[in-house]
């Protein structure tokens, strides 16, 4: 494109729109278009925060070159293939869409119109990934937990696509090879979804990667470990801090005072604006998409092998339990 800032709507006036709002304001290339949402009164009370305008859906396509999809999970694929039928570049919200099959029309959609489809996965610009890629390149085994205290939000969808598909997608970037067999175990409290899983994956090289995730814990915390050739990392997401104890050379005892154990830690960073950077970036420079649609489906696809291993690991214990 020959512009120098892309005209960029929201679709979505909630919790996560609000910050993309934002962000397409404060962008150096962006400017915002507009703002759409299916309860009007919440576009307009986000259109006057952020200096925008609220409209329709089809004044949204039509007054933007790209639009941001924030709106519950359930809409991502309608949104998403309306705005690139309408040939409008899209930033989509975790996950991609519902099924595989959404997420493959979305993927032909975007290719067949020359588009740029990006998802919104945003561990993939976090300093914590280039921590653990700086460190160990390759690792072969792998602890996440993502737990929380309850919100409406996002009870829409299970817990696996609401929070465990950040980790997901982190551990199918750091673990180059084809996802061979899962095991999952998750509970309904809650609502109609699963508000917590834990899961095992096992992939072709051999690493594993073991998965918490819930919605109902008493505080927050967001940590992942890994270990491989180079040792442990143990990172806490929430203090931005690292936890580096080297492998020992082989013949020697470990001493875990000596210099084996390193730290580090790093400021605060706005990945949601690292995001927009990269959207306007591949959008106005051709420029590579680092989280593209397949990159969503894979993690999608990962997410639902999860979910029915945790649906039917649900259905074997209600067997199990039932009378007679």
């Amino acid at each position: 494109m020959s512009q120098t800032r892309l005209r960029i709507g929201v679709a979505g006036a909630g919790y996560f729109g609000r910050f993309h709002a934002q962000k397409v304001v404060a962008g150096a290339r962006s400017v915002l278009s507009g703002i759409h949402d299916a309860v009007p009164a919440r576009a307009e009370a986000l259109a006057a925060e952020t200096g925008g305008r609220a409209m329709g859906w089809q004044a949204l396509l039509d007054e933007s070159d790209a639009v941001v999809i924030a709106s519950p999970a359930g809409t991502h694929h309608a949104a998403a293939a309306a705005a690139l039928r309408a040939g409008r570049h899209v930033l989509v919200e975790k996950p991609i869409a519902a099924t595989l099959a959404e997420a493959d029309e979305l993927i032909g959609l975007a290719q067949a119109r020359g588009l740029v489809l990006q998802v919104g996965h945003l561990l993939r610009y976090s300093p914590e990934r280039a921590a653990i890629v700086a460190r160990m390149p390759r690792p072969a085994y792998i602890e996440c937990t993502r737990i929380a205290p309850f919100k409406p939000r996002g009870t829409d969808v299970s817990v696996v696509l609401d929070l465990m598909v950040h980790d997901l997608d982190m551990v199918l970037s750091l673990v180059d090879a084809p996802l061979e067999a899962v095991d999952a175990v998750g509970a309904v409290v809650a609502g109609d979804h699963m508000d917590m899983v834990n899961a095992r994956l096992r992939f072709g090289n051999g690493a594993v990667a073991t998965l918490v995730a819930s919605r109902l814990a008493a505080r927050t915390e967001r940590r992942m470990r890994l270990f491989g050739r180079e040792g442990m990392l143990n990172l806490d997401f929430a203090a931005r801090s690292l936890r580096h104890v080297r492998r020992p050379a082989p013949g020697t005892v470990p001493d875990v005072e000596d210099a084996a154990v390193a730290h580090a830690t790093w400021p605060a960073a706005d990945l949601i604006a690292a995001e927009h950077e990269a959207f306007a970036a591949a959008v106005l420079d051709h420029a590579p998409v680092l989280v593209d649609g397949p990159a969503g489906r894979h993690a999608l696809a990962a997410a639902l092998r999860v979910e029915a291993a945790a649906i039917a690991s649900l259905e074997r214990a209600a067997a199990l339990l039932a009378p007679g």
